[in-house]
């Protein structure tokens, strides 16, 4: 995780980062499924049920997982000048 925090009980821990894997990307639980395509297909409009059908080795907890690393990811300041 980008701050260090513990990922245990949030869902993150399905989140694995390797860095011999899909170019060091966040994955899902080891595979080769990248958080962003998760993100990118929800993005799109894609409904959790079809994302599942997609990749049958997903599980809904996975897909939050994903949301939950972008909320994380994305929950710091922007210091912008005035």
């Amino acid at each position: 995780m980008p701050d260090g925090t513990n990922k245990q009980g949030t869902g993150l821990e399905r989140i694995t980062i390797n860095p011999n894997q899909c170019g060091g990307r966040p994955c899902v639980r080891g595979m080769r499924i990248r958080v962003k395509d998760i993100l990118d297909m929800l993005a799109d409009g894609a409904a959790e049920q079809e994302i599942l059908e997609d990749y049958p080795d997903l599980e809904a907890a996975d897909i939050r997982a994903c949301l939950a690393y972008a909320a994380r990811y994305f929950d710091h300041p922007v210091l912008v000048g005035s």
